[in-house]
């Protein structure tokens, strides 16, 4: 959550700089290309950081501590209850989202059928408009501003909010 509020700025920078960037290069190049093209950019940082760094500890002017220590001792196991909960989260969400989706579609609820009918209608003519990921870096643009804007100009987006709640209230209301 810091990340999205600005807390780091040189961080946050550099996430929102290297995600718009790439998903923008995914415009015009594969994300094979996309992939590989970014392993080999990290795989040549790190290398020349480790020869760096051995470089500095023969000549006597570094401690000879490999530089990324702190990330290999990280430690990403899980234990077998954990991966159990997490997977039996997984497969109740799945679960859900398909028995929700079979309502829908095979007409469980008319209504509940009828505004999905609607929603994706209404998708369509976005699709014409943009495609998806044109949406998505929408999106990661969005997330990275508009907390920060928020924060910033809370009052006036809170009286703005509490006027269209009003509006909607006196719409419902008659």
């Amino acid at each position: 959550m810091d990340l999205i509020y600005w807390k780091d700025t040189e961080r946050t920078g550099m996430v929102l700089t290297g995600l718009v960037v790439g998903l923008l290069s995914l415009f015009q190049l594969s994300i094979i290309t996309v992939v590989s093209t970014v392993s080999l950019a990290v795989m040549c940082f790190t290398i020349s950081v480790r020869i760096y760094y051995q470089v500095l500890y023969i000549l006597s002017w570094g401690d000879g501590e490999h530089p990324f220590k702190s990330y290999l001792d990280l430690d990403i196991s899980f234990s077998g209850e954990e991966a159990d909960l997490y997977m039996q989260k997984a497969i109740v969400m799945a679960l859900s989202a398909v028995d929700t989706l079979k309502g829908l579609f095979f007409v469980g609820n008319l209504f509940e059928s009828l505004k999905l009918l609607v929603l994706m209608y209404l998708v369509t003519y976005l699709g014409d408009l943009c495609n998806g990921l044109t949406l998505f870096i929408i999106g990661v643009i969005a997330l990275f501003s508009l907390p920060l804007f928020y924060r910033q100009r809370q009052e006036q987006v809170d009286s703005f909010i509490a006027k269209i709640q009003a509006h909607i209230d006196n719409v419902k209301d008659t």
